[in-house]
């Protein structure tokens, strides 16, 4: 299946709307050629660690994950968790781009190791600038281990 391969971007974002306009941002800018999309918490860890309907799936990573914190059935914390636990994905860069103006929603993820933590604007046209910017920033400037 092409879109288990290669995939540069995974994208953690229940919200369909946040969803098409991240997305729009990332392939105007020619900033992601292979982008998945996924619904919720759980099924990120599904392709993550390759398990449920992605464990057929090849043995690569994606270079960027860009995660909401407030989801369904997993949430973004749970999932930042696992990613740093686990020495196969400890190292990819985690973008949270979430909603939520709280603290504690801030101080924890960053305690939990996350590399950039970006608060959605409500504008339309902000918010596929900062999804551009921090796609530029982590694909195209910063250099990963």
């Amino acid at each position: 299946m092409a879109q288990f391969e290669q995939v540069e971007v995974l994208l953690v974002e229940d919200n369909e709307r946040d969803a098409e306009l991240t997305m729009r941002a990332l392939k105007k800018g020619a900033l992601a050629n292979n982008l998945l999309w996924v619904k919720d918490g759980q099924e990120a860890l599904d392709y993550l660690f390759r398990t449920g309907e992605y464990k057929e799936r090849e043995d690569v990573y994606p270079r960027l994950v860009l995660l909401d914190l407030k989801m369904p059935r997993v949430d973004g914390v749970d999932v930042l968790k696992a990613i740093r636990a686990d020495e196969r994905t400890k190292r990819i860069p985690v973008v949270v781009m979430t909603s939520s103006e709280e603290d504690k929603d801030l101080i924890q993820t960053y305690n939990l190791g996350v590399n950039s933590y970006v608060v959605k604007p409500v504008n339309f046209s902000a918010f596929t600038e900062i999804a551009r910017q921090a796609g530029f920033y982590w694909l195209a400037i910063n250099r990963a281990p």
